[in-house]
């Protein structure tokens, strides 16, 4: 849905309802209408049945219904305003005569990369007052991002040229500069390995900004570091800003200003605020100064550079988001401007220590750790460890929840959480990111997982008895291998994980990239690695009972990886395997009851195999039934078949201890209660 707030006086107020999905609000220039993406149901007299489901929708800001604007057969997939009656967005071509023809046949075959047919993704323009659409340009590619300049006469657009880029990444997407009276196209940065993305124009509309990821592999862009540059369109002049940052921009990204932008650099667990003002041909950098700037992970600024709104969170703190002045670099007088999640207030947050230990090469890694919720100094208590993705992503020092991660449930069952930020992880610069390529993947990642445990142990916090690992996607690859080398782990829940990586490198749809880098070459050069790097190989002595998801849509790991895993460990039969596998569903679960399973499961899981207390569900009885009752009922403390407990050779209610009084307890019925509280009512 979407929410407004007026940063003046901050008071959220939902402009949209229903059960559509709204979503990439955009203001119009003159500030009197909002353009947004819908999945909403079309109004009745609309006549485009054959309509997109996702379409382009306005809304005036005084009020009324939204309309539709779009009728086309393929959704837009980005949109910018060009002017207040006129938006610039980017879609595939409808259908053509071939498949409306196989439409026709009910042929639902399809052939892999079939660029021939394959509709290119153009760039078009619509009128918001009657829905006339414009085709702009006629390019045969894909168009995959573009941004209009302010005077609204250019746009950069960045194309695709190869359906097979993200396997193989051979051939390098393009960047155009575009006149958009007469869609004519001028190529830009040929001869460049630039990945172009995140592309800003400045506010008079005489260059613009980008970000590429850097890497210093001659073709993989596997392990990178983002770079900004910037483009004189004028001057045809292409420059690389120099950020004075080894680390490089992190994923918040930068936003430009009347004077040059604003920055979040990479810095580890953390992103650091800067503010880059253009001096001439240069950039002169300053921090950003005020009590949220540790913690920005998100943020956006007006025009002049004068006010930011910001994400603000800690481990501790759920996200909320907040208005503040920038006078001399420093954040003044910052007001909360949302108040998501009014549920958490009452509900206990997470004491989190950031921790540091030595890994591989003897190179310090850093982790978070979370705090049973019923922590008593002293005692030892149970080990999670939460693995990432990626592997380039990264554990923050900031609010992280979901149901890849459900930290706080984790806590309430009375254990310890450890996230660690790996060697590969991102955000800690280019030699951190690139240390496991060539070959060195795995041998850098476990040991600095397994000396993260022990640390955690050497401080007299971890029982090292009762240790268990979990993760997704990267997170699970690496759980598996750390059971494979240990029999330390007492359970592991492991979601979209590899285990066999000959056949991951032609069934993933970014296999060759992936593969090729990690491990130095393709199963098809070197296979003796592939088949030394599997663990799929070592499963027969996992002694580590083990819950597997998986997605059967995923194209990032195939789910017959996880099907391999599970046969596995089920015919090895040395140790408790479960395998749920969700219909439908891509690497990340979409659906919130298959997200939902996934948390029952997983928590059941650790339960039983790491905490020892689960017991077997009745799936025969419904909770809180008539039977249920009755089978509650039977657990009732009984002398000689009646209910009760003997006390000095007397009969008395069954009691609990409570402050050192024991208390009796019993039940009550509705007619008895009804008789002592007179306008008490029951059916």
């Amino acid at each position: 849905h979407l929410w407004v707030a007026d940063l003046a006086h901050p008071e959220p107020m939902q402009w949209t309802r229903g059960k559509s999905v709204d979503r990439l609000p955009r203001w119009s220039p003159d500030g009197r209408r909002i353009a947004f993406l819908s999945n909403r149901p079309s109004p009745e007299n609309d006549g485009e049945k054959d309509a997109a489901k996702t379409r382009l929708w306005i809304l005036d800001a005084r009020g009324g219904e939204p309309w539709p604007v779009t009728k086309g057969k393929r959704a837009p997939r980005n949109y910018a305003w060009l002017d207040n009656q006129t938006i610039v967005f980017i879609a595939q071509e409808d259908p053509s005569l071939y498949e409306q023809e196989r439409k026709k046949k009910k042929d639902t075959s399809r052939v892999v990369e079939d660029a021939e047919h394959e509709p290119p993704v153009r760039l078009f323009q619509v009128n918001v007052r009657n829905g006339d659409v414009k085709r702009i340009t006629r390019n045969r590619d894909w168009i995959e991002t573009f941004a209009v300049s302010p005077r609204g006469d250019l746009a950069v657009t960045v194309h695709q040229k190869s359906l097979s880029f993200e396997y193989d990444q051979k051939v390098l997407p393009e960047t155009y500069l575009v006149d958009l009276a007469t869609g004519t196209s001028t190529r830009l940065f040929e001869g460049r390995r630039l990945l172009v993305r995140n592309i800003q124009w400045t506010l008079d509309g005489r260059g613009f900004y980008f970000v590429a990821p850097y890497t210093t592999h001659p073709r993989y862009f596997q392990a990178t570091i983002d770079r900004l540059y910037y483009y004189d369109v004028e001057r045809k002049r292409l420059q690389e800003v120099d950020l004075g940052w080894p680390n490089g921009l992190s994923w918040g990204g930068y936003r430009v200003v009347r004077d040059g932008f604003f920055a979040l650099l990479a810095d580890g667990l953390r992103y650091k605020p800067a503010r880059y003002v253009r001096r001439g041909e240069g950039w002169r950098r300053a921090f950003l100064k005020g009590e949220h700037v540790r913690h920005m992970f998100g943020f956006d600024a007006g025009r002049d550079g004068s006010v930011l709104v910001y994400e603000y969170s800690t481990p501790s703190q759920p996200t909320q988001w907040y208005r503040a002045r920038v006078r001399k670099n420093r954040l003044e007088n910052p007001v909360q401007i949302t108040r998501l999640n009014p549920g958490f207030a009452d509900k206990p947050m997470p004491r989190v220590e950031i921790l540091q230990w030595k890994g591989a090469r003897g190179d310090t890694v850093e982790g978070l750790l979370y705090y049973p919720a019923d922590y008593e100094p002293g005692r030892r208590y149970p080990l999670i460890l939460m693995i990432h993705g990626g592997p380039t992503g990264v554990d923050l020092d900031a609010w992280s929840l979901g149901w890849p991660r459900p930290i706080p449930l984790l806590l309430q069952e009375g254990v310890f959480v450890l996230r660690v930020n790996y060697h590969g992880s991102g955000n800690y610069g280019l030699e951190w990111a690139e240390s496991i390529g060539e070959g060195k993947y795995y041998e850098l990642e476990v040991p600095d997982l397994m000396n993260g445990v022990d640390a955690v142990i050497a401080k007299g916090l971890a029982d090292p008895d009762r240790i268990a690992t979990m993760g997704w996607s990267n997170g699970a690859i690496l759980s598996t291998a750390l059971v494979t080398r240990s029999h330390r782990f007492k359970a592991a829940s492991v979601g979209a994980g590899d285990v066999e990586w000959i056949s991951d490198w032609a069934n993933v749809d970014f296999g060759a990239a992936f593969d090729n880098y990690y491990f130095g070459a393709s199963p098809l050069e070197d296979p003796q690695r592939y088949l030394q790097k599997s663990p799929f190989f070592r499963l027969p002595e996992v002694t580590t009972p083990t819950i597997i998801f998986t997605g059967t849509e995923d194209r990032n790991v195939p789910p017959s990886q996880s099907w391999s895993h599970y046969r596995a460990l089920q015919q090895a039969g040395k140790t408790p395997v479960r395998f749920l596998l969700f219909p439908g569903e891509p690497h990340g679960l979409r659906k919130y009851v298959h997200q939902y399973r996934k948390l029952e499961e997983e928590l059941r899981w650790f339960r039983r195999y790491l905490l020892g207390k689960e017991e077997e569900a009745n799936e025969a009885v419904r909770e809180d039934s008539p039977l249920d009752r009755l089978r509650q009922l039977q657990k009732a403390a009984r002398v000689d078949g009646r209910y009760g407990v003997r006390d000095h050779d007397r009969l008395i209610p069954e009691t609990v201890l409570y402050h050192g009084i024991r208390i009796g307890r019993f039940e009550v019925t509705r007619a008895q209660y009804r008789a002592f509280q007179t306008d008490y009512t029951y059916p």
